[in-house]
């Protein structure tokens, strides 16, 4: 029996550790990516060791009752078959059993789900608004700072493993800070998705959904729109830099001065083409 559990660890822990680089996946990805908040590493403990312990032990218990059936209980062995119908001590164990592991799986999950719906006092607001097919973004807290974030091109990549990842402009925000994320759509449904943050949110046409994030290391994380929204959905990506409270400064003192003067309004922009 001990040994049996240590399978079932090892295999789960090894899943576990198999992480892609910061911010990014792999090819041949094992499991997901190095987490950059505390919400997605509580994710990836539910996931590695509540589970997939017990969906790793209901396999194998499947699969030895299976192998164990088709040996004691084939033709060659029953000359005469049973005439069984029911057995009450096997009908009360799989009834009680799945009821138990469900409430070991309910319990942490719902804690999981208040963290990523309760949205704690925000150091920062950015609305994303979904379009097809890129991203536009707005800080209300620093004035009128917008800006769109295209895909850049094969040609235009520095690495081509970032193909289909990388933004012409990036968002940026401030390591260990709770953002808040104001997302909609000016057309169809879009999905704001970043993995190593654990967030995911539906864009809306007409409805303003809201999540948060507080990235606790820098670096340059990737995500992508994961709600399918036409041809070129798998053509507009999401960047987020996350970079310490000085350069952070630095950059909206760029950016009200960049983005805030040269954008006209991105609503009136739409809605005239789609009048045209």
């Amino acid at each position: 029996m001990k040994l049996f559990f240590s399978i079932i660890l090892g295999i789960c822990l090894f899943g576990s550790l198999a992480f892609a680089e910061l911010g990014l996946s792999e090819n041949w990805q094992l499991s997901f990516q190095e987490p950059a908040t505390d919400l997605m590493s509580d994710i990836i403990s539910f996931h590695s060791y509540i589970l997939m312990p017990i969906i790793t032990g209901i396999s194998i218990l499947v699969l030895f009752l299976l192998l164990y059936i088709a040996f004691r209980f084939n033709s060659s062995r029953n000359q005469v078959a049973s005439t069984t119908t029911h057995n009450t001590v096997v009908e009360i164990l799989w009834t009680v059993i799945p009821v138990v592991l469900l409430i070991v799986i309910a319990i942490p999950s719902f804690r999981l789900l208040y963290v990523s719906e309760t949205i704690p006092k925000a150091d920062l607001t950015i609305k994303a608004i979904g379009n097809q097919w890129y991203w536009s973004y707005e800080y209300p807290d620093y004035g009128d700072i917008v800006f769109d974030a295209n895909m850049l091109n094969d040609d235009e990549l520095s690495d081509p493993k970032l193909r289909l990842l990388e933004t012409d402009t990036q968002i940026v925000v401030p390591v260990n800070k709770v953002v808040k994320l104001q997302i909609t759509s000016n057309d169809v449904l879009h999905a704001w998705t970043i993995p190593a943050f654990g967030v995911k949110m539906d864009a809306v046409p007409g409805k303003l959904n809201e999540t948060w994030f507080k990235a606790n290391q820098e670096g340059l994380f990737y995500g992508q729109c994961s709600e399918l929204c036409g041809p070129k959905h798998a053509f507009m990506p999401i960047n987020v830099k996350v970079v310490s409270g000085k350069e952070f400064e630095d950059w909206i003192g760029f950016a009200k001065e960049e983005y805030a003067s040269s954008n006209i309004d991105l609503y009136n922009n739409t809605f005239e083409i789609a009048q045209k």
